[in-house]
């Protein structure tokens, strides 16, 4: 029984270790506002992991049962989180389509304000092979002079180029490539939310087992 219990007892401990410190290691990685979100979760991971810790190594069942109710609220919160993103998966996709509409008028703008969104299309342009973002290399205006160059088309077969402004450039427009990425990146995070619960669940096993032997003892 005794080998058991220190088998579990330290099982919760490399949990909550790694579990710690891979959190907290992404707290400072957003320089933008996300970042105090990221923060925030940080701290709160920071401190289950201490309680999960101290709590396993020094047999506390108070430390380890906050551990046990702070995960669960964590997971719980997933849950909503995730129920609510399929409720208004819709919604969400309205909201992309109307932002990428709005932001065409960027393209052809010569302000300063759409400076940095013609240099991340440009790039985009350049690593998709696309052009332009609704209505192809038209969408530049007055600028494709200056960003023509990221969306030339040097396909020798010629069926993805077409001719505008006599330049040989993509046909397809970004913006179906966009949808696309983001789709997959989606993909990308429901499936670490996923592993999440489940490294969350374990943690709630371990912590509950080892809480109830303690009181057994």
């Amino acid at each position: 029984m005794a080998g058991v219990s220190g088998c579990i007892k330290y099982s919760m401990f490399i949990f909550n270790f790694l579990f710690w410190v891979l959190t907290s290691g992404d707290s400072d990685a957003n320089p933008y506002v996300a970042v105090n979100i990221l923060i925030a979760v940080g701290a709160v991971i920071m401190v289950l992991g201490f309680l999960g810790c101290c709590g396993a190594m020094k047999e506390s069942r108070c430390m380890l049962l906050l551990f046990f109710i702070g995960l669960l609220l964590i997971l719980l919160l997933q849950v909503a989180a995730g129920i609510l993103g399929a409720a208004f998966k819709s919604q969400t996709q309205r909201i992309l389509n109307e932002t990428l509409y709005d932001n065409v008028k960027l393209l052809s703008t010569a302000d300063e304000s759409g400076k940095s969104f013609q240099e991340a299309l440009s790039e985009f342009q350049e690593e998709f092979k696309c052009c332009g973002l609704v209505n192809g290399a038209a969408d530049w205006g007055s600028n494709f002079q200056q960003h023509y160059k990221s969306c030339e088309c040097t396909d020798t077969s010629g069926s993805s180029c077409t001719t505008y402004d006599n330049k040989s450039v993509y046909k397809q427009p970004c913006i179906s490539l966009i949808k696309d990425l983001v789709a997959k990146h989606i993909l990308v995070v429901i499936g670490i939310a996923f592993g999440l619960a489940v490294i969350e669940i374990l943690g709630l096993v371990f912590s509950m087992v080892l809480y109830c032997q303690i009181g057994n003892k």
